[in-house]
């Protein structure tokens, strides 16, 4: 019994639980009676969608130093896989997500092997090649995708109300910033910072650079994967603008802008920016020019991101407390 709590509070060591993110996520657990079940929880929704991308991009930008340019792409195959498996074959959307995850994380795989052997950016050009392969597929393959017309997709729930939904996608945002925090924090972790730190210096160490950049682009993808799983099913169409490049400049912008290398900073960002933007909805046509402001403007100001922004107004008002306590 004390070995088993002993594993628990070294995992939850590992992902760093802390007050200010229990309070978040308490509130976040309270948030459809606060909305109710309308326009802005699905807002919600998407942003914490989005989020899950984030944190996925930022797994392999921000400690492999892999700038994924197709990720979107692999959102689109999960989402398609989905689809496919339970249109074609007549399978509950659930072991759809076993199809996502498979899909994305084997084509995941294979693209990292042959690529990630090689310095540079030959892995983002060929994964946004990729990306351009599989949308053609997505809009000329009209047997399995339907193309333009969109492919029906089941939904998770048999019913118009956005609440189940919103729990959903909650549990899978929460478990993919664990699983990613426990990976982070881990040996295999130790190697990813290595590796994005220094290359030549995690060689000398004994690192195999291949191996590890192979396994964090895996997971990587397969996060993705899961992200189109409930997109697929929860918007009930599958268009080929799913797998479009611009997608994958909108969770880059999210990803740079929460953080990079901070994993949870993708969550800020989402929730802040996605609703931002919903607002100024009759400039969407400057959607992408707007990411790209919000780019510059904290790569120029403040390259740490939202994370660590908010990471220094905790520590100066922990150390403002505590001069008031020596004061007193």
């Amino acid at each position: 019994m004390s070995e088993k709590k002993s594993g628990l509070k070294l995992i939850f060591n590992k992902v760093h639980i802390s007050p200010v993110a229990a309070i978040i996520l308490l509130i976040m657990l309270i948030m459809p009676l606060i909305l109710g079940d309308g326009f802005y929880l699905r807002l919600i929704i998407t942003s914490l969608i989005f989020a899950i991308l984030g944190m996925g991009f930022d797994f392999s930008n921000g400690f492999i130093n892999i700038l994924n340019f197709g990720y979107a792409a692999f959102m689109g195959i999960g989402a398609y896989a989905s689809g496919i498996v339970c249109t074609k074959l007549g399978l509950s959307p659930w072991f759809g997500l076993i199809a996502a995850v498979l899909m994305t994380g084997i084509i995941g795989f294979l693209l990292g092997v042959l690529t990630l052997r090689l310095r540079g950016i030959f892995a983002a050009c060929m994964a946004w090649f990729l990306a351009l392969a599989v949308h053609s597929v997505a809009i000329n393959w009209v047997g399995l995708t339907r193309g333009s017309s969109g492919l029906i997709v089941p939904p998770l729930f048999f019913t118009v109300n956005n609440i189940p939904y919103y729990y959903i996608i909650l549990i899978l945002t929460v478990l993919t910033y664990l699983f990613l925090k426990y990976v982070v924090n881990s040996q295999i972790g130790m190697a990813f910072l290595a590796i994005g730190q220094d290359l030549d210096a995690a060689k000398a160490s004994g690192v195999n650079p291949t191996k590890y950049k192979v396994i964090n682009f895996t997971l990587s993808c397969m996060i993705a994967g899961v992200a189109g799983w409930f997109y697929a099913h929860y918007f009930k169409i599958l268009t080929p603008e799913v797998t479009h490049t611009t997608k994958t400049v909108e969770i880059l912008a999210i990803s740079y802008i929460g953080g990079r290398g901070s994993i949870w900073g993708s969550i800020l960002a989402a929730l802040i920016l996605l609703p931002l933007l919903e607002y100024l909805k009759p400039m969407m046509e400057l959607r992408l020019i707007l990411y790209g402001v919000f780019l510059i403007l904290i790569m120029i100001y403040y390259p740490g991101g939202m994370a660590k922004l908010f990471n220094d107004i905790r520590a100066r008002f922990s150390d403002n407390k505590l001069a008031g306590q020596l004061e007193a």
